[in-house]
C-alpha cells in the first residue's frame, strides 16, 4: 500500500500520540533515557499542529507515523559544538516516530525522504537532526541515508548528536 505524507490536524493527535508512547516505550526498553522525562507529550504535538509542523506519514486512513518538521526553527542549533555543513536554510527534523504494527519496513527512511522532498519544495537544500547517544537505530539510518555527523547539540540539559544533510539539487527539476 502507498504511503502519503502531509500535515497533521488537531484530531489527530490521539493517534500520534498513541505512536509517540509505543516510541517512548521502545526506547526505555533498549535501555534509552531518550523521551524518558515527559518529552514528548500532548502539548508538544498541539504545538507542532497549531505552528504548522506536525506531519504524519499515512497508509490508506491510518496514520503510521509522525515528525515535527520546522523550517529555519531550533535555536539550540545555533549553539553547536561541531560545525554545520552549510549556514543557509534548512529544514528541522524532530520527533520521528513509527506505529508499532508497522516497524521493520523501512518507514523511518521513508519518512526522512518524504521530508526532504518537502524542503526541495520550499527551495531548501539542508536537513538538520539530532538524536541521543544511545538511539544507535536513528543514527544508522541517518548515515545510511547521508546524513553527515556533525557534531552535539543540547536540549533540556543533555548532549544530542546533530546530522546534516545537504540534499543535491536535481538540474531538472
Amino acid at each position: 500500500m502507498t504511503q502519503h505524507f502531509r500535515q497533521a490536524i488537531p484530531s489527530e493527535i490521539p493517534q500520534i500520540w498513541a505512536i509517540l508512547q509505543q516510541a517512548i516505550a521502545r526506547r526505555k526498553a533498549n535501555g534509552s533515557d531518550q523521551w524518558q522525562d515527559g518529552y514528548p507529550n500532548p502539548d508538544i504535538i498541539q504545538n507542532d499542529i497549531d505552528k504548522h509542523a506536525g506531519f504524519v506519514l499515512t497508509e490508506g486512513n491510518i496514520i503510521i507515523g509522525y515528525s515535527a518538521v520546522l523550517i529555519n526553527d531550533e535555536p539550540a542549533y545555533e549553539k553547536i559544538e561541531g560545525q554545520w555543513l552549510t549556514k543557509d536554510d534548512f529544514i528541522v527534523v524532530h520527533r520521528i516516530a513509527i506505529s508499532e504494527s508497522h516497524l521493520g519496513k523501512g518507514l523511518a527512511k521513508k519518512l526522512l525522504g518524504f521530508i526532504e522532498d518537502f524542503a526541495i519544495s520550499n527551495d531548501i537544500y539542508s536537513v538538520k537532526a539530532d538524536t541521543n547517544f544511545d538511539n544507535f537505530a536513528m543514527m544508522t539510518i541517518f548515515e545510511k541515508l547521508g546524513y553527515r555527523y556533525c557534531g552535539e547539540v543540547y536540549f533540556r540539559g543533555s548532549a544530542r548528536k546533530a546530522y546534516e544533510k545537504v540534499i543535491v539539487k536535481n538540474e531538472l527539476q
